[in-house]
């Protein structure tokens, strides 16, 4: 079912029991030649699922306390901080979107989303053993290109793999760890360039992911 300006109206009213808060979190440097109107239809996914009849009426978050969805047109950058009520479908709308900001982006970005559970009670776990959370955590990574992709995505991985081992290790001591980082990356990025594959960018969740998974231990609604 659809009103005159061509929103689905049955999707719309079945969030009302949605199980799930989604929140989406990330900054993502963009061409300085796109303009509102040209954004507008990146994120045509996203404002379509929230309801809306144009990213202006989706700006604002589920919660007031968040900034939103922002568009810098002097620093040419879109900040998201954007919390919608969905289910799983809503990962669709992520990997079109991440496909559409590829086209966009002018360099390598990461995106969080949070998965969170509404519907599942801590409380009531202990009456229900076999319960587990739909809580999930994923980083999704778009680009230009996939050079840019690998960049951010080797980017924060030297800056996980640090943060953990300098529990142990002293930082000027990790310099091997890192180059073998970038050993592998670089591995990586010689087989797409070997491939064939390296003229298109690859789908935005690429490579992506991570995080506490579902039925991990309850975690709290912003991970930033």
């Amino acid at each position: 079912m659809q009103d005159a300006s061509g929103i689905d109206l049955t999707h719309t009213m079945a969030r009302y029991n949605a199980p799930l808060e989604i929140h989406v979190h990330g900054q993502v440097a963009l061409r300085s030649n796109v303009t509102f109107q040209q954004l507008q239809d990146v994120l045509k996914p996203l404002w379509k699922y929230a309801g809306a009849r144009s990213l202006s009426d989706a700006t604002g978050s589920f919660y007031e306390d968040e900034p939103g969805i922002k568009f810098d047109a002097q620093e040419h950058l879109l900040q998201m901080c954007w919390t919608v009520e969905g289910d799983d479908d809503f990962r669709q709308v992520l990997d079109e979107v991440c496909m559409n900001l590829n086209e966009v982006a002018q360099t390598g970005s990461a995106i969080e989303v949070t998965f969170y559970d509404a519907e599942f009670d801590e409380e009531e776990e202990g009456d229900s053993p076999d319960a587990e959370s739909r809580d999930d955590f994923v980083i999704l990574f778009v680009g230009p290109d996939p050079a840019s992709i690998m960049q951010v995505q080797r980017d924060l991985l030297v800056q996980d793999v640090v943060s953990l081992m300098e529990r142990h290790f002293d930082g000027a001591e990790l310099g091997g760890v890192v180059a073998a980082v970038d050993s592998l990356f670089s591995q990586r990025f010689d087989d797409l360039v070997n491939s064939l594959q390296l003229g298109k960018p690859p789908r935005g969740s690429g490579g992506g992911g991570g995080g506490m998974g579902h039925g991990g231990g309850r975690k709290p609604r912003h991970l930033h």
